[in-house]
C-alpha cells in the first residue's frame, strides 16, 4: 500500500491480519464456499469493531481515521484482506458509509451510517445493470416523482454482497438527471436473486425494481453535481479493490518464491534457474508496481487531489491487467500442483479475476482515462 507507514498505521496492519489469520483463516474461506455462505455476520460485526467501516465516514458524521487519511487506512484492511481471500463487504459498505455522510442531508441518513458503522446492516452499491458495462453516470432505472418522494422502476445486477445486504445505494436517471437513492432490501417491489460468481465467497444479486416507493428521506442529495458524487465513490471503489487485489498478488507471489526455493528438479532448487529467476523478476517488478499505482489511488481519493479520478483508473487499468498475469505465470510455475482443487493458489485467481472485471475492466478504465484526459 505504502512504503512508508506511521506507526500506528504499522500497529492496525498488524492488529487486522492478527485477527483475520485467526478468524478467517483458508481453511475457513473453503467451508463457507461449501456452505454457499459469502460471509458471517457476527464476524463482519466483530471486524467492524476494528473499525474497518468508520474511516471513510467524514468525521462530522462520526467517522475517525488513523493518520488522517481515512481511505488509505481502509485499504491497509482491503490489502490484508486479499492476502487471505477474506469474504466480507467491506468496498460496499465503505462506498455507501462514505456517500451517505458526505451527502448535504448526511443528517437523514444518520441511522443508516451509525448500523454500517458497527457492523450491524450491510449496505451495497447498486450501480450495474444488465447486458451493460460500467457506466455509473449514466443508469436506465428510473426515478419518477411522486408528491414529496419517487418511485423506482428498473433492473440492477453485479450487485457486490447484494443476497445479504441491507440497503441498496441505487443509481437512476432522475427527472433532473443522475441521482441517488438509499433503499431497504426489503422495500415492497424489491426482489433480490442471487446470482453466480466465479468467487467462492464472493456473492453478488440482480435486484429488480418495480414501482418502489423512496420516501423523501431516502433520497442522496449530494453538495454539489450528482456526476462529482458518483465519481468519488468510483474513486474509493476502485481504491479498496486494487489495494485488495494487490494484497492478494503479493501473498501469491511469496509463496510461490518459497515453492521455488524449496522444490528441486535434478537435484537443484527451482529458484536456482535462470530462465525462472527472470520471470520472477518481472512479476516483483510488476507487483511493485501494483502496490505503488494502489497507493498513489489511494491517498489521492483520501487528499481529493485533483487527479484522483485519473489515479483511479490508472490503478483499475494496471493492476486488473498485472494482477491475473502475475498470478497466472504463478500457477504455471507450481507445475500441476498448480492446477488442483486442494491448492489454494485458484482462490486467489478467482478473486483477482473477478475484481478485474468488476468497477470497470482495465479497458473500460483506460477509456475512462482517455476523456479525463481529453485524447
Amino acid at each position: 500500500m505504502d512504503f512508508d507507514l506511521t506507526a500506528d498505521q504499522k500497529l492496525f496492519r498488524s492488529t487486522t491480519r492478527e485477527f483475520l489469520e485467526k478468524e478467517m483463516p483458508l481453511t475457513r474461506v473453503r467451508e463457507l464456499a461449501e456452505g454457499g455462505v459469502g460471509f458471517e455476520p457476527d464476524w463482519w460485526r466483530r471486524g467492524s469493531e476494528l473499525g474497518w467501516n468508520s474511516m471513510t465516514v467524514a468525521p462530522e458524521a462520526g467517522g475517525d481515521s488513523i493518520s488522517g487519511e481515512g481511505l488509505a487506512d481502509t485499504c491497509i484492511v482491503a490489502e490484508e484482506m486479499g492476502r487471505l481471500i477474506s469474504p466480507g463487504p467491506l468496498l460496499g459498505v465503505n462506498v455507501v458509509a462514505a456517500a451517505l455522510s458526505e451527502a448535504a442531508n448526511a443528517d437523514e441518513h444518520a441511522e443508516v451510517i451509525a448500523a454500517l458503522m458497527a457492523g450491524e446492516a450491510v449496505a451495497s452499491w447498486a450501480v450495474y445493470e444488465p447486458r451493460g458495462g460500467f457506466a455509473p453516470l449514466a443508469p436506465r432505472v428510473r426515478a419518477v416523482r411522486d408528491g414529496s418522494g419517487y418511485v423506482l422502476s428498473g433492473v440492477k445486477d453485479r450487485v457486490d454482497g447484494g443476497d445479504q445486504a441491507d440497503w441498496f445505494l441505487v443509481t437512476a436517471a432522475g427527472p433532473d438527471g443522475l441521482a441517488q437513492f438509499v433503499v431497504p432490501a426489503g422495500a415492497p417491489g424489491v426482489t433480490v436473486t442471487a446470482e453466480p460468481s466465479l468467487d467462492l465467497v464472493r456473492h453478488y444479486a440482480r435486484v429488480e425494481l418495480d414501482g418502489v416507493a423512496v420516501p423523501g428521506s431516502g433520497v442522496v442529495t449530494p453538495t454539489g453535481p450528482a456526476e462529482a458524487a458518483v465519481n468519488r465513490q468510483v474513486q474509493i471503489a476502485a481504491a479498496l479493490q486494487c489495494a485488495e487485489t494487490s494484497g492478494a498478488v503479493q501473498r501469491v507471489f511469496e509463496f510461490t518464491v518459497q515453492w521455488a526455493f524449496d522444490r528441486y528438479s535434478f537435484g537443484r532448487p527451482l529458484a536456482s534457474y535462470q530462465a525462472l529467476k527472470h520471470r520472477f523478476a518481472d512479476m516483483k517488478t510488476w507487483l511493485e508496481a501494483c502496490l505503488a499505482t494502489a497507493g498513489a489511488a489511494a491517498h489521492a481519493a483520501s487528499l481529493r487531489t485533483e487527479d484522483a479520478d485519473e489515479l483511479a483508473s490508472v490503478a483499475k487499468s494496471y493492476v486488473g491487467q498485472r494482477a491475473t498475469d502475475i498470478i497466472q505465470d504463478c500457477v504455471q510455475l507450481h507445475g500441476g500442483i498448480g492446477v488442483t482443487w486442494e491448492h489454494d493458489i485458484h482462490l486467489y485467481l478467482r478473486r483477482a479475476t473477478v475484481n478485474r472485471v468488476m468497477f470497470g475492466t482495465p479497458g473500460e478504465h483506460r477509456r475512462r482515462l482517455a476523456d479525463i484526459l481529453g485524447v
